[in-house]
């Protein structure tokens, strides 16, 4: 009789969590994702969320035009985005660039958090980390497939790096 009540509550408390704007499942993500995702979960203005993609587009490294290749290209964008990746000791390196500020950001945040983690690590992670920044509700459609366009290009790249050009679905 007793365990009725408990089950009520604990049923409540899961209707309750699912609309919780923070709602963190860290256990198998990289670190950096994490610390990328806590820092945009802290602004709760959406304006400062976008000030906080164009920060990270003014420091995105120099892109060099040389790479600005069909190869490079992210397939679906309505802006132009370039990605490259290479591989050393300290894991995939990436580098960026867009013709799009806010695109820019996008690209530049993904870089932060895919940067220094293993290929294997990159084609395991999920883009849904982008819900919990809630960059994703303020996003125009274009700019959220974007996101996940660059994302996949992303993870192709480190793909390609290990050898195995080889996909599953």
């Amino acid at each position: 009789m007793s365990s009725e009540p408990d089950t009520l509550w604990l049923r409540e408390v899961r209707y309750i969590s699912q609309f919780l704007p923070h709602r963190m499942s860290t256990a198998a993500r990289p670190a950096q994702v994490d610390k990328l995702v806590k820092r945009f979960a802290r602004i709760n203005d959406p304006k400062r969320r976008y000030e906080q993609l164009l920060w990270y587009a003014k420091k995105l490294a120099a892109f060099p035009a040389e790479e600005k290749t069909a190869e490079n290209k992210v397939p679906g964008c309505v802006s132009q985005v370039y990605v490259t990746a290479s591989l050393d000791q300290d894991g995939v390196s990436f580098q960026g660039d867009s013709d799009a500020q806010i695109t820019k950001g996008l690209l530049a945040m993904l870089i932060i958090a895919l940067d220094g983690l293993s290929p294997t690590e990159i084609v395991k992670l999920s883009p849904d980390f982008i819900k919990e920044t809630q960059l994703d509700v303020s996003l125009t459609p274009s700019r959220a497939n974007g996101f996940y366009n660059i994302f996949k290009m992303m993870q192709q790249k480190a793909l390609s790096l290990t050898g195995s050009d080889t996909s599953e679905g």
